[in-house]
């Protein structure tokens, strides 16, 4: 073959390859995988949201996006409490196989902290080998400074905001952190949008999208509100509800959280990047107890720290324009876990081995989900320990490794009112196998046999004087 033959062949070759990557199938119709936005509110119930049928207020922006994608009825957060929820999110490890199943372990750690180890396969990290910028806003937990867990050594190439859970607390702190540095934020002394924490978290947020705007972006807007101290500039719309002020406070909190999240999807539009984007929203775990009487536990059994459904059950909605259904709904059975998964589908890249997730990219797609979920698992350590599956419409907790189980039917009872356990002793020794195996135990933590501890409210009735109040003003409206 002459030279100028050999170039031509090597050039026809290299035609046909680009001619094949480009009607290759992909996740999305344009050159190159979208961006993911994945925003997290913290300590929000699934009735803190309109979408979920909210009776206090409305949360217009987060309606939108159920209205522009898909709401899923059956999702679960990672855990009942910040830390272990955030470690499942990042890693597709379910609380049985996760290092960090608690804010602060039994044994080890730095400060009482667990903090993720080096080389830790995380979304961050996995979108960043693919190319992605990576980005984080709000709170982390997963390794404050000085540690192998720290974000930028895990995939992200910044991440601004808290990295220890206490330090979150403070919403008019003197200093946040951005890649382990601290960054101080001067304080006059008024509590003013200006010296609100949140206020430069979701500024620097929207900073990260504009600045990345012309590739492959992760976005991990995990915001503070409306977590404790429960404190915010301006309280309205609600400073005229007849309401204890930590309602009002921890209602516009919620408020916020909306209208942050109508700030990221117009900046979407204004940079011309809406359909070449998929937004995701959830929370972290369930509401805290003081909000039962606010129905933020959406009058589910449980609340935070418990791995009843009120502690574990969260909104999650996915928007993406073009690709998923306007106005859809999913009952697809979903969690943190499948976040990873997902991701690395979305990018077109394999997930790591040894994880818990599946791609729930079918589902989002409309198109038929072949991987499915048989049980989710979940167990806690804080207050104590608990064991938690839920296979079908079926239900099983409990306090210890050989402790009885509760049985619940959720289809006919998801306010888990009615323990049927004695009724179904078939059920219940199959959700114990699956407990026994999905259990991997912790050198961080103690998994005993029982526990002792009163049991939670059924959250279904409360007349409380703030419940009273409440009725009094939603009536009012």
């Amino acid at each position: 073959m002459s030279r100028q033959s050999s170039r031509f062949f090597r050039a026809v070759c290299l035609l046909a390859g680009c001619l094949a990557v480009i009607g290759r199938p992909s996740a999305h119709a344009a050159d190159r995988p979208p961006n993911i936005i994945f925003i997290l509110a913290d300590d929000a119930g699934i009735g803190d949201f309109s979408a979920y049928g909210c009776r206090y207020g409305t949360t217009p922006n987060i309606d939108r996006l159920a209205d522009e994608g898909m709401k899923f009825t059956r999702a679960y957060s990672g855990n009942a409490v910040c830390a272990p929820s955030r470690c499942v999110l990042m890693t597709g490890l379910h609380p049985g196989h996760e290092l960090v199943r608690a804010n602060r372990p039994k044994r080890g750690g730095i400060k009482g902290r667990l903090s993720l180890p080096p080389g830790q396969m995380t979304v961050a990290r996995l979108l960043h080998e693919a190319g992605y910028a990576t980005g984080g806003f709000g709170k982390w937990g997963l390794g404050n400074p000085g540690t192998t867990g720290v974000p930028e050594k895990e995939g992200f190439d910044v991440f601004f905001g808290y990295y220890d859970q206490a330090h979150a607390h403070d919403y008019y702190t003197d200093h946040l952190i951005r890649n382990s540095a601290d960054v101080p934020v001067p304080q006059d002394g008024k509590h003013n949008w200006q010296n609100y924490s949140q206020t430069r978290i979701a500024n620097e947020t929207l900073k990260f999208i504009e600045q990345n705007k012309d590739r492959p972006f992760f976005c991990y807007a995990a915001w503070t509100p409306p977590h404790a101290d429960y404190t915010i500039p301006d309280t309205a719309p609600y400073t005229d509800r007849p309401w204890p002020d930590i309602d009002k406070n921890y209602a516009a909190m919620v408020g916020l959280v909306d209208k942050d999240v109508g700030r990221v999807m117009r900046k979407l539009k204004e940079l011309g990047i809406d359909e070449k984007t998929l937004v995701i929203f959830a929370s972290d775990n369930g509401a805290n107890e003081e909000f039962i009487p606010l129905g933020s536990t959406g009058g589910l059994r449980g609340y935070k720290r418990l791995l009843y459904e009120g502690g574990i059950r969260a909104p999650f909605i996915v928007r993406w324009p073009g690709r998923i259904q306007p106005g859809t709904t999913s009952d697809l059975l979903t969690s943190f876990v499948d976040f990873l998964p997902t991701a690395a589908d979305l990018c077109g890249v394999p997930a790591p081995k040894g994880i818990d997730g599946i791609s729930i990219l079918p589902t989002l797609l409309g198109k038929k989900q072949m991987a499915r979920h048989d049980s989710l698992y979940f167990e806690i350590y804080e207050p104590y320990f608990q064991q938690a599956v839920r296979w079908g419409d079926w239900k099983g907790y409990r306090l210890g490794t050989e402790a009885p189980l509760e049985l619940y039917n959720l289809q006919t009872d998801p306010t888990e009112a009615h323990d049927v356990a004695a009724a179904y002793p078939e059920i219940v020794k199959r959700i114990e196998a699956i407990m026994a195996a999905e259990h991997v135990p912790s050198p961080h933590f103690n998994a005993p046999e029982h526990v002792t501890a009163d049991k939670p409210k059924k959250n279904s009735k409360n007349s409380s004087l703030r419940e009273l109040l409440n009725e009094e003003s939603v009536q009012a409206k």
